[in-house]
C-alpha cells in the first residue's frame, strides 16, 4: 500500500499516542503454561465420500492443520528478512477486479479496550451493510452475549484478532510499546487460542486474522497462512487507533474506492471514529453502499 509521507507520518503519530485505547501494553513475558500439542483448531481426517447421489454430493476434504510442535520444527529455524505493516504475505487490498470496498473493524479487548461502539453496529445493522469484524479473545470473553449476536447476524463475518493483542514476530519485535511474540510456538498460540474460541463462538475456524498493532514478519505470514488464516493489513486507516477527529475519519473513508481494505476501531464508543463512520456511512448508502465482507470479495 502506498501513503505519502505525511500521510504515513500523521497515522503512525496517532496509532503511537493511543495503543492503551485500543488495547492495554502486553505484558513482557509470554504467558505461563503451554497449550497441548492439539490445541487450537480441531484436525479432522478426510472420511469416505459416500456414493453421490442427487441428496448426497461428495463432501470436501477437510484439511489438517499443523500442531503446535510442527509449526515449531517447520519454522524455528527461518530468519525474518521484513518487519512492519506490509510484509510479504499479507493483504492488504481485495483481489484485482473487486467492485466492493472492505471495511473492517477491530474489537482489540484488555483493559481500556473491552467496549463496544454501538454507534457503528446499529448504523451498519439500519442499513444492511456488511463488516469483517476482527475479534480478540479477551474482548469475546468480557462481551459474549453481544459476540454471540454479531456472530449470528449474517452481515457480519468473524474474523481473529489474536489472544493477547500482540504484534506476531519470532523475535520478539515490538510495536507502539507492546512487545511482540517470541518464537513459532508464541505465534501458534496468539493466532490458535483464539481460533479455537471463534470456531466455538460461530461453528467455524476464521478465515482471516491480524495481529495486535497490525504488525509482523513474513515468518508469522507463513505460520498464518500454514495454519488456514490470512495475514490482513489494510489501505485505508480510517481512524489511528481510534485518535482521528470525525471529520478525518469521514474523509479518509470517503476516499475508499473499489478494492481498498479500511482498518477501525469499533471498541472505543468515547472516541470520534463512531460518529465520523456514521456520517462517511450515511454519505456511502446514499451512493449505494458497495461494502462487503471479505471472504465474499476474495471468493466471488
Amino acid at each position: 500500500m502506498q501513503f505519502n509521507a505525511g500521510r504515513r507520518a500523521l497515522i503512525l503519530a496517532g496509532l503511537a499516542m493511543t495503543v492503551a485505547g485500543c488495547a492495554a501494553k502486553a505484558p513482557q513475558t509470554q504467558a505461563s503454561g503451554t497449550p497441548p500439542a492439539t490445541s487450537g483448531r480441531p484436525t479432522e481426517t478426510p472420511s469416505p465420500s459416500p456414493e453421490p447421489t442427487p441428496s448426497s454430493p461428495h463432501p470436501e476434504p477437510q484439511l489438517v492443520t499443523p500442531t503446535r510442535d510442527e509449526i515449531i520444527e517447520r519454522f524455528n529455524a527461518k530468519v525474518p528478512q521484513h518487519w512492519g505493516l506490509d510484509v510479504p504475505g499479507v493483504i492488504s487490498t481485495l483481489p484485482a477486479g473487486a467492485t466492493g470496498v472492505a471495511l473492517t473493524l477491530d474489537y482489540c479487548g484488555g483493559p481500556g479496550g473491552n467496549q463496544a461502539d454501538h454507534t457503528i453496529l446499529n448504523l451498519l445493522r439500519q442499513h444492511d451493510m456488511p463488516a469483517t469484524l476482527f475479534l480478540n479473545s479477551r474482548w469475546i470473553t468480557d462481551n459474549p452475549a453481544l459476540a454471540k449476536e454479531l456472530a449470528e447476524n449474517p452481515l457480519f463475518e468473524i474474523a481473529n484478532h489474536g489472544t493477547r493483542h500482540l504484534p506476531l514476530s519470532v523475535t520478539g519485535q515490538s510495536a507502539y510499546g507492546i512487545p511482540g511474540t517470541t518464537g513459532p510456538g508464541a505465534i501458534y498460540d496468539e493466532i490458535m487460542d483464539n481460533t479455537t474460541m471463534i470456531t466455538n463462538l460461530t461453528g467455524k475456524a476464521p478465515r482471516f486474522f491480524r495481529p495486535g498493532t497490525a504488525h509482523l514478519d513474513e515468518i508469522s505470514t507463513q505460520i498464518c497462512l500454514a495454519l488456514g488464516q490470512t495475514p490482513t493489513g489494510f489501505s485505508i486507516n480510517a481512524d489511528a487507533g481510534a485518535t482521528y477527529p470525525a471529520r478525518i475519519v469521514t474523509q479518509e473513508v470517503g476516499r475508499a474506492q473499489a478494492g481498498d481494505i479500511i482498518i477501525a476501531h469499533g471498541n472505543q464508543p468515547n472516541a470520534a471514529t463512531g460518529k465520523g463512520l456514521a456520517e462517511a456511512l450515511n454519505q456511502r448508502h446514499g451512493r449505494g453502499g458497495n461494502l462487503v465482507t471479505l471472504t465474499t470479495a476474495t471468493t466471488t
